[in-house]
């Protein structure tokens, strides 16, 4: 199996993408989107948070040149990530409200 080769111009642009969508992560974390609707600041930094991570993982980790069984172990992943999530905010959401911390 040969490697593809990636050009070291495209590791500069996702690089400077990275640093562009820090510096929103820091800007959003200092402006109160709150009044917009309830859970603005947190859905724009998960959302910046899951563009940044997916960058990450198609261009530094070789995601985007991988075999399909690669594609498949990854997609795996986040869906097993996302059964940890449902079942996290499922237990959280039934609890008593004098319980949670």
């Amino acid at each position: 199996m040969s490697e593809h080769i990636v050009q070291r111009k495209v590791y500069f642009v996702i690089f400077g993408l990275l640093m562009v969508f820090t510096l929103l992560t820091v800007l959003a974390a200092f402006k109160d989107l709150d009044n917009i609707f309830h859970g603005a600041n947190t859905v724009l930094a998960l959302t910046i948070a899951v563009i940044k991570a997916t960058l990450v993982t198609l261009y530094f980790m070789h995601v985007r040149y991988s075999s399909r069984l690669i594609w498949v172990i990854v997609i795996a992943g986040i869906f097993w990530l996302g059964i940890m999530f449902v079942l996290t905010i499922s237990d959280y959401m039934t609890r008593p409200s004098g319980l949670t911390p």
